[in-house]
């Protein structure tokens, strides 16, 4: 396992047990992402870096009871908070990569991820890898329930401008990586890019 991968997973085992709590007002943000991916029922969908699992109760609603749920994260705490706030009714939880996904390539409709993009070593092989997982045409959801200046402003920092998640640096990403941008938002309350896969 890489330095970054162990950066990522004490980062995240030592807020797992209050994630929840810190973030109480994100349900609805959720929600309306997981809406603007145009899921439908039967679908099969990734929730990349899923953390306590609260994209996967809307994502169950999305695909319904015939659909597939999949919900995969680097750090054991997380998964076990998801575990223990109920939400493994919603999904399958995996202990996993997404530089390497236990998946087989093309086998899912989207993927969607909440807050992942700035927690990737190599945003371009791993965006690689989660097209890799998605059929020609399929979706996938960049998303953070609120946008860079107000996440920046959280953070105690300034946005630059070599900040990934700018919308021309996000597009030129995506475009490398097997993804078309079909939509950017980014304000106060909301970071939403999504792209479809190329191919």
């Amino acid at each position: 396992m890489s330095d970054d991968h162990t950066h990522v997973q004490e980062f995240f085992t030592a807020r797992a047990a209050d994630w929840d709590s810190r973030f109480p007002d994100d349900g609805p943000a959720y929600a309306a992402a997981v809406a603007d991916l145009g899921l439908r029922p039967g679908d099969r969908v990734l929730d990349a870096g899923c953390g306590t699992g609260r994209a996967l109760t809307p994502l169950r609603a999305a695909v319904g009871p015939m659909g597939v749920v999949v919900g995969a994260d680097l750090t054991p705490a997380m998964l076990r908070a998801a575990v223990q706030a109920g939400r493994d009714r919603d999904g399958l939880l995996v202990l996993a990569d997404v530089s390497a996904l236990p998946l087989r390539s093309a086998s899912l409709d989207a993927v969607f991820a909440a807050g992942l993009i700035a927690h990737l070593p190599r945003p371009a092989d791993n965006l690689r890898e989660l097209a890799r997982v998605v059929r020609p045409g399929g979706v996938l959801a960049l998303f953070h329930p609120i946008g860079r200046a107000a996440l920046a402003a959280r953070q105690g920092r300034q946005i630059t401008p070599d900040d990934l998640r700018a919308e021309p640096n996000l597009r030129a990403l995506l475009a490398g990586s097997g993804w078309r941008m079909t939509s950017y938002v980014d304000r106060d309350d909301r970071f939403l890019a999504l792209a479809a896969k190329e191919g």
